[in-house]
């Protein structure tokens, strides 16, 4: 019998989780199909999406504002399509505003299969009234990091920890390095500023200006350093067309001309090979970890959207190393305080102190290993706890479907 499930990501860090998590669960099952709304890798591992997925991309409370009619004709396609598919399951995957509405949609609709939300929304970090939404629309939470699921539990939400993605990243060989290197032509033991302004068009928009003039300055004490840009494909093409405005000689990895494949490897080899970074708060923190490569983080919203998250933020970092850790390891530079006189400051400091990069890179692997997943893939752990919820429901769906059934 064919199990049908039906899938919603908004972003590229969703469709990565979520395509893992279809490998694991068609070569768990065989017989599977997939319904729903992804991205290029979830499209690969077999989904056919509805909707280009890049729609839902945009983060802020003002940048909502002029997409809202299209977010919500969208949300209503997909809570329907979601109804009408049949399927044993629905998992909604990161992207919570607009997860969390179809979910809710779907279950006033009456729909008689578990919903599964991947990845936790920082309910311990902001928003918590988004702990009642999860509580009242999702039956179960995948959580990626490890203190998630006991917080979820004392709030009344089920959750597994599954294991965080970056700790499954490979660690590239020399000679995998040598080779990026040889063909972005950047001599041997010139030092590297990887640079990281961030993977959503809104992100980008706020965050590159305040990095090139950082880079600008950084470069004026430490003339020595090469800068590289990885783009990541939503913002190639915006950052392709900025790239004219940066320091002479940066070197734009552009995704958008390579294949996926190869532009993974390439942005991985160049994060590994750097000496420091400049990133964007978010995943590609824990991207940087594993390639032990010392960083300073630094994050902003539109004026507007800065002052109401600002006043619902409940910790002082954002930063996933020092959350994970306890720690504040990481130079981060959020808000009023994401500028590039003082990421420049944080820059040169790194560079310029053995001691405090070592400090970063010790905790990187206090961090991975308490989001390893204990052997197995978060892909695979995703998929068994999916499975496993669908196993748990079924007696309860046949029994609600009995005639004359009052529950």
């Amino acid at each position: 019998m064919t199990l049908k499930l039906f899938l919603v990501a908004g972003e590229p860090s969703g469709d990565s989780l979520g395509a893992a998590m279809m490998s694991a669960i068609s070569k768990s099952e065989g017989d599977v199909q997939f319904a729903g709304v992804g991205g290029p890798e979830m499209e690969a591992a077999g989904l056919k999406s509805i909707f280009d997925y890049s729609e839902l991309s945009v983060m802020g409370i003002v940048e909502v504002i002029p997409k809202l009619p299209g977010l919500l004709r969208r949300l209503r396609e997909t809570a329907s399509s979601a109804c009408r598919s049949g399927s044993a399951a629905m998992v909604t995957i990161d992207s919570p505003d607009f997860c969390l509405r179809v979910a809710k949609r779907v279950k006033a609709k009456g729909a008689d299969f578990p919903i599964v939300h991947y990845v936790s929304p920082s309910v311990w970090a902001w928003r918590p009234g988004r702990a009642a939404l999860l509580s009242r629309t999702v039956d179960h939470v995948l959580s990626i990091l490890p203190f998630e699921p006991d917080l979820l539990r004392g709030m009344g939400i089920e959750s597994t920890f599954v294991g965080h993605p970056a700790a499954d990243r490979p660690v590239l060989s020399p000679k995998d390095l040598e080779a990026v290197r040889s063909r972005l032509r950047i001599p041997d033991g010139r030092p590297l500023l990887c640079v990281l302004p961030g993977s959503r068009n809104s992100e980008v928009s706020l965050l590159e200006p305040v990095f090139r003039n950082a880079a600008f300055q950084f470069l004026q004490h430490e003339p020595q350093f090469q800068l590289v840009v990885p783009a990541a494909p939503a913002v190639a093409m915006r950052l392709r067309t900025a790239m004219a405005d940066w320091p002479p000689g940066t070197i734009l990895l552009d995704s958008a001309t390579m294949s996926r494949g190869d532009a993974d490897l390439e942005k991985s080899a160049v994060m590994q090979m750097a000496d420091i970074a400049l990133a964007a708060s978010g995943t590609v923190v824990l991207e940087l970890a594993v390639a032990c490569t010392p960083m300073v983080a630094a994050y902003d919203l539109n004026w507007v959207s800065r002052q109401i998250v600002g006043s619902m933020l409940r910790v002082d970092t954002v930063n996933l190393v020092n959350l994970v850790t306890g720690t504040r390891v990481v130079p981060e530079f959020l808000g009023k305080n994401c500028r590039a006189d003082l990421l420049c400051n944080g820059l040169r400091e790194l560079a310029n102190d053995a001691g405090e990069r070592d400090r970063q890179i010790r905790c990187f692997a206090d961090t991975l290993d308490r989001l390893g997943g204990g052997g197995k893939r978060p892909g695979e752990l995703a998929a068994d706890a999916v499975l496993s919820i669908i196993r748990q429901s079924r007696p309860v769906r046949r029994q609600r479907s009995q005639p004359g059934h009052s529950g």
